[in-house]
């Protein structure tokens, strides 16, 4: 009995990390093209507008945390509750206007305290930045913003339960048949 325990907590252990990994690899790509938009507008800001760094790297986070929304919203958690759309966007500001708070406070530091300021500093300091808050976003996100439905989890763990409870089936049956 006490293996058949462990082996469902293993299993469930494992389904919940291959889930996690999923999870991770979605956000990840969501974010590695997120990342892509945020320096491409900030270069492109920078170089071609009369925008200080700072100020040019805050109106490139907004543009990718517009770009981030639509692909974590349909694409890394499209499967998560839909209801609600209008608390999931406030939630999801909310959390992007830490991030940027926290991107563009590294960039900020670099710029001002340091007078780091060439084009590589700026980009270097801005990538670290975007670095640091998506830990604080990845965390949010799946938290607060793009919540998994109760429902799914109770469906998942009973199609686990089930799936272990068909081999006990059959060889009751088999020895039923006997």
């Amino acid at each position: 009995m006490s293996e058949r325990r462990d082996h469902r907590e293993r299993h469930g252990l494992r389904s919940r990390l291959d889930l996690l990994y999923r999870e991770i690899a979605k956000f990840g790509a969501v974010g590695a093209a997120g990342v892509l938009v945020n320096i491409g507008a900030f270069n492109l800001l920078r170089h071609n507008t009369g925008l200080q760094t700072v100020r040019a790297s805050i109106l490139a986070t907004v543009i990718a945390i517009v770009f981030n929304y639509v692909g974590f919203r349909y694409f890394t958690y499209r499967d998560r509750d839909k209801a609600g759309r209008t608390k999931e966007l406030s939630l999801f500001l909310l959390f992007s206007a830490v991030g940027l708070v926290i991107e563009n406070g590294v960039l900020y530091l670099a710029t001002y305290g340091f007078h780091w300021d060439s084009q590589l500093q700026s980009n270097i300091f801005k990538f670290v930045g975007i670095g640091v808050a998506t830990l604080f976003r990845f965390w949010s996100y799946r938290t607060w913003v793009f919540r998994a439905l109760p429902a799914r989890e109770a469906v998942e763990q009973a199609e686990a339960i089930l799936a272990q409870a068909k081999p006990r089936q059959r060889a009751i049956a088999r020895r039923g048949s006997r």
